[in-house]
């Protein structure tokens, strides 16, 4: 019908719905706060100041301060380049060799609930996706309070995380703020006194954000409290052999855990210690009982998946396979990942003393007591804002540095910013 033949108040009425449903789908959606973490990026990107620093993400640098992409990852996309001759999707739970791979990785080839099989493992998107997956199931099957206790200081995703899981979130003393240091008495008291059956939250290695990791004695504490309130255990391990370098010191924790009787849930990331971020590498794992309660597990855990993203991308995880089954490749990435864990370790060092160089009288023997990519510096938000305000250095406000993001051309900088804003 022509424009012209329709009534007047017809073809009003008709723009004016058109209009009102065009311009209202979405007027009740709320302005969301920027992420805390991602929204300083950009407001650092924006800063026109120079110099300027950010200490906020959590990714390696090489003393140049730039991106680094492993060699031995290099040589391994090359080859799978020359030889790779199909993109057909990974099965739901991911690329098969990489499950096996990653479970050897965290608990080694003797561990017996890796020999018999008795574990249920998916490729991730990330670790992120790993502790999200594991959120998921535990919001749908854990049989007792669905509450996940944390600790207190805790990577600022694992609340959203799984509360958007179905899970309560509630805090467990951690950190000690007079010292800098691990409350180990307050934090057992703290588990004693959870319900039983309580689900417990625990970072496997270098602490994020604290940098904080109890020590041996302390984690057999840790597990026996947990073996006598019959708590079950989740371990977020984002940094094996990238938070003290050494492999098995930093799956030390959670072999403990198993060798004990503990049946827990684990993330493993490769983002760090592969430089894998962009791949999104990650795996989650659930240890079972017997080959009935793998079979049920297995099965709900693909079911979880396949409405959600159906199967993981396989480029990253074939790199990281080769990577722990290929001997060649393993000795030279032990050799890398090393490399960067020291540079790190280098960098705690040279911010402490340059902090006493430039006169700071205060106590930061905290900066290399603690391990991994973060260092939880005491600094208060006021502190925080004055250096993005005054000095264009970036961290969050709950004081966590990214150590890797300090080279010999900015530690300098940065600790005379800092002491200005302390003494």
């Amino acid at each position: 019908m022509a424009l012209s033949r329709i009534p007047a108040t017809l073809y009003k009425r008709s723009c004016f719905i058109t209009a009102a449903r065009a311009s209202s789908w979405w007027s009740n959606v709320e302005q969301g706060p920027p992420d805390p973490i991602f929204g300083l990026v950009d407001a650092y990107n924006k800063d026109t100041r120079s110099p300027k620093v950010n200490l906020t993400i959590g990714a390696y640098r090489d003393d140049q301060g730039k991106p680094y992409v492993l060699n031995v990852v290099k040589e391994i996309e090359r080859a799978l380049l020359d030889k790779q001759t199909e993109k057909e999707y990974a099965g739901i739970l991911g690329y098969p060799a990489f499950h096996k791979a990653a479970a050897e990785f965290a608990l080694t080839k003797e561990e017996r609930v890796v020999k018999e099989n008795m574990f249920v493992s998916a490729q991730a998107i990330g670790g992120t996706g790993a502790i999200r997956m594991i959120g998921q199931f535990l919001g749908k099957f854990y049989p007792y309070e669905k509450t996940i206790y944390v600790s207190n200081p805790t990577w600022g995703n694992h609340t959203p995380i799984f509360r958007h899981s179905g899970l309560n979130v509630k805090p467990f003393q951690y950190f000690d703020p007079k010292t800098c240091g691990f409350d180990a008495q307050a934090c057992y008291d703290n588990l004693m006194n959870l319900p039983k059956h309580s689900i417990i939250l625990l970072h496997a290695c270098g602490h994020n954000p604290s940098g904080i990791d109890p020590t041996m004695e302390e984690w057999k504490e840790l597990s026996k409290i947990c073996k006598e309130k019959e708590h079950f255990v989740v371990m977020d391990m984002a940094y094996q052999g990238f938070a003290s370098g050494d492999l098995d010191r930093d799956a030390g924790a959670l072999r403990l855990f198993v060798s004990e009787g503990h049946q827990v849930a684990y993330a493993q990331s490769f983002s760090k210690n592969m430089g894998l971020y962009g791949e999104r590498v990650g795996a989650m794992t659930i240890l079972c009982d017997n080959e009935k309660e793998r079979s049920a597990v297995e099965s709900q855990v693909k079911i979880l998946i396949r409405p959600l993203y159906s199967n993981p991308s396989i480029h990253g995880a074939r790199i990281a396979t080769e990577i722990l089954s290929n001997p060649n490749c393993y000795q030279k990435w032990i050799v890398e990942m090393k490399g960067m864990a020291d540079r790190i370790s280098s960098m705690r060092v040279a911010l402490k003393d340059s902090l006493a160089e430039n006169g700071s009288t205060r106590d930061w023997s905290h900066i290399t007591k603690q391990i991994g990519m973060f260092c939880y510096s005491g600094l208060s938000a006021e502190q925080v804002d004055r250096l993005k305000d005054d000095y264009a250095v970036y961290l969050t406000r709950d004081g966590r540095i990214s150590i890797p993001a300090l080279c010999s051309a900015n530690v300098d900088y940065v600790s005379k910013a800092i002491h200005d804003v302390t003494k």
